[in-house]
C-alpha cells in the first residue's frame, strides 16, 4: 500500500472540505459522521481527538467536534501518522470522490 498517496488524498479532501464549509456546504467529513461511518470525538483529557469506526453512542448522546477544530487536528495527525488503519478509516469518509482507490478499503 502506498501510504503517501493515501495521505495526500486525505489531506486534499480536508482542504476541499474547508472550501465546502466556506461556501456554506456540509463538509463530506461531517456528512460521513452523520451517516455513522466514523466518529471523531474528544479524548478523555480534552487535548486531542479520537478517530473511531462507526457510531459508538446513540446520535442524541454525541457531542460533535466543530469542523474547524477537528480539521486542524486531523491534518496534523495525518501528516505525522504511520497508522495505515487510521488513514484508511479517514479516507473512507471520502470514498465517493473520483480520486478514491478501491484498494484503500
Amino acid at each position: 500500500m502506498d501510504n503517501d498517496a493515501l495521505r495526500r488524498f486525505v489531506l486534499d479532501r480536508l482542504t476541499e472540505d474547508e472550501r465546502r464549509l466556506a461556501d456554506g456546504e456540509l463538509p463530506l467529513l461531517d456528512e460521513a459522521e452523520g451517516r455513522g461511518r466514523l466518529r471523531i470525538a474528544r479524548s478523555d483529557d480534552g487535548t486531542g481527538l479520537l478517530l473511531l469506526p462507526g457510531p459508538v453512542q446513540a446520535a442524541e448522546e454525541r457531542h460533535p467536534v466543530p469542523f474547524g477544530e477537528k480539521v486542524a487536528l486531523l491534518r496534523t495527525e495525518v501528516e505525522r501518522t504511520e497508522d495505515e488503519a487510521a488513514l484508511r478509516l479517514l479516507a473512507e469518509a471520502f470514498d465517493t470522490h473520483h480520486d478514491w482507490q478501491e484498494e484503500w478499503r
